[in-house]
């Protein structure tokens, strides 16, 4: 099938070949760049909404609640959750699909997981592009869910047109998990589990992390809210506090800044994933890298040169 013949049944919402597409932007398939091109056109339209923190602060049970706030508004929605890889098979090994499986039946709903395949920064390298497939295929808004680990995952920022950093109360020193990173990144702090003790502690220490902090270049005063997300308590005022954000980032010049940002990142992980490619195409893959290793261990190459001879041989063609 044509690349413009698979844009068009994307577009047209058929799941199956969106389904298929995924799939083989996870795997690096040589035909996806050709139909990407065919539903660039056809994008930019959903409104994304990055979901962050550690690992078991409850991401995806507010998640699973979000989902059934916006589908009560008659939304479309997709849903991205990245997972920890597989040693074995490179796939994702939590499966969050079954976490969210009573909205597996819901035609508005389409639920995706991936695995980072290594890739640092929360999110998986396929990400973007599969964000950009689920906005082709019309869903209004899309819920990007991260692995969860901690301070690496801000890429989220680049990606979501809101972060929400969530986190829960009794951890121990509770202000270490946004520190180095993830303060700078939160658009709205969502404090869940608030039945538990600590929470009013907690808020403070935000609070003061945002004041020393200082004001965003953006003009945004970052927001906390409390949440029982396994109960819906506060998933109304979170909801108010994400379409709030949204209204705020609405307007044209900052729009503008957002998209240069963001695809200025885009651009350059796109660039290096080409060259990695080639080069491992160039190199031969496994039997080529370990004739270069041979070279070095024999002495007649260092490390230094030899990357050196493989990237200006491939630069030269």
């Amino acid at each position: 099938m044509k690349a413009d013949e698979w844009a068009k049944k994307i577009v047209g919402g058929d799941v199956r070949a969106a389904s298929r597409l995924m799939r083989d932007i996870d795997d690096r398939m040589p035909w996806v760049p050709d139909v990407m091109k065919a539903l660039y056109p056809h994008t930019g339209r959903a409104y994304i909404i990055g979901i962050t923190g550690s690992p078991g602060v409850g991401k995806s049970t507010l998640v699973d609640c979000l989902i059934e706030h916006y589908r009560a508004r008659d939304a479309k929605i997709g849903v991205v959750v990245i997972d920890p890889t597989s040693p074995f098979t490179g796939g994702a090994i939590l499966g969050d699909r079954i976490r969210m499986q009573r909205h597996s039946t819901d035609s508005g709903v389409f639920i995706r997981s991936l695995a980072t395949r290594g890739s640092m920064g929360g999110l998986s390298r396929s990400t973007s592009d599969i964000l950009r497939v689920m906005d082709a295929m019309g869903k209004d808004v899309i819920l990007l869910e991260t692995v969860g680990v901690g301070q690496d995952e801000v890429d989220v920022v680049h990606t979501a047109h809101t972060s929400m950093i969530v986190m829960i109360p009794g951890l121990g020193d509770d202000i270490q998990a946004i520190k180095a990173g993830i303060l700078e990144i939160g658009d709205i702090f969502v404090i869940n589990k608030c039945e538990r003790p600590g929470v009013e502690r907690m808020e403070r220490e935000i609070m003061m992390m945002l004041e020393l902090g200082g004001h965003r270049d953006d003009g945004w005063e970052p927001a906390i809210v409390k949440t029982e997300a396994i109960k819906g308590v506060g998933v109304r005022e979170l909801m108010e506090t994400i379409v709030r954000h949204r209204t705020f980032r609405e307007s044209p010049e900052k729009k503008r800044l957002f998209l240069r940002k963001a695809l200025r990142i885009e651009l350059l992980n796109n660039i290096r994933d080409r060259i990695s490619q080639r080069v491992l195409e160039e190199v031969g893959q496994e039997e080529g890298l370990l004739s270069a290793v041979d070279e070095i261990i024999a002495g007649r190459k260092d490390l230094y040169s030899k990357s050196e001879e493989i990237l200006n041989g491939i630069l030269c063609e």
